[in-house]
């Protein structure tokens, strides 16, 4: 994939903001998983929530977030290819609630940093891709260099060693 890279990154969930029980007091998905904003949850478990976009870019469009704050994309490591496979499983359970069955027509992704809005690592789910309009191809574009499918990241991350 174009602009992509495996290289080792500092995880911003390290940052002073961050408590040891994972909540970035600065963070407005930190914000949104602890019910501070008034943002309807449509999935919250222990590890996983799930809000609507507030710019969707398609007739669905979704956010699974972690409840605990972890950085961007490009601070992951091979450890943590369960929670993004969680997070897809979170995002087709989702579109199936809301009657989306044809999940050949939705696209699952994240956004690649330095492209990221906010940096508490967060999943795309938009349905259907068909139905979006010019923009939103363009900004949720396959192989681009600011955006990455979840099957295109988890493949990174299973090719990078536990350490990096």
């Amino acid at each position: 994939m174009a602009g992509v890279e495996a290289t080792a990154q500092v995880d911003v969930s390290s940052t002073s903001s961050v408590s040891a029980e994972g909540y970035d007091k600065k963070c407005i998905f930190c914000k949104i998983v602890n019910d501070e904003m008034g943002t309807e949850l449509l999935h919250c478990d222990e590890e996983i929530a799930c809000f609507r976009d507030i710019k969707p870019g398609a007739p669905h469009h979704y956010l699974v977030v972690p409840t605990k704050h972890v950085g961007n994309c490009k601070s992951l490591t091979k450890g943590h290819v369960p929670l993004v496979k969680r997070m897809v499983e979170t995002g087709k359970e989702i579109l199936q609630k809301n009657s989306v069955t044809d999940l050949s027509d939705v696209r699952f992704g994240f956004h690649w940093p330095p492209f990221c809005s906010v940096t508490h690592l967060h999943l795309h789910v938009l349905a259907p891709v068909s139905q979006m309009g010019f923009i939103s191809r363009l900004f949720y574009r396959v192989n681009s260099y600011w955006f990455i499918t979840a099957d295109q990241l988890i493949d990174l991350l299973n090719s990078k060693g536990e350490t990096n």
